[in-house]
């Protein structure tokens, strides 16, 4: 018997936790930039969750969707951050 399935199963459970915290931090936030990192930082645990599931269920397209998931949220934080920083996100 593997311990491969259990570690797993604490991870996902770690994980949704983060999710959770990071969720109340971005309806919460005192700040605009509290907001952009707990958005920032719920695009990487969302990435983190959909790995974690590709490997439990042996899925090669999971890994895919959490490749795009990575670049869709480096992008809107980006474009997020240039708004708030400087008014607009195109030159």
């Amino acid at each position: 018997m593997t311990i491969l399935p259990y570690a797993l199963m604490i991870c996902l459970g770690a994980i949704t936790v983060s999710m959770l915290l990071c969720l109340i931090r971005l309806i919460t936030g005192p700040s605009i930039v509290d907001r952009l990192l707990a958005l920032d930082t719920l695009f990487l645990n969302a990435t983190c969750l959909i790995v974690i599931l590709g490997i439990y269920w042996s899925s090669s397209f999971l890994f895919e969707g959490a490749l795009l998931v990575a670049m869709l949220g480096f992008v809107s934080t980006t474009a997020l951050a240039r708004y708030f920083t400087t008014g607009h996100v195109i030159d």
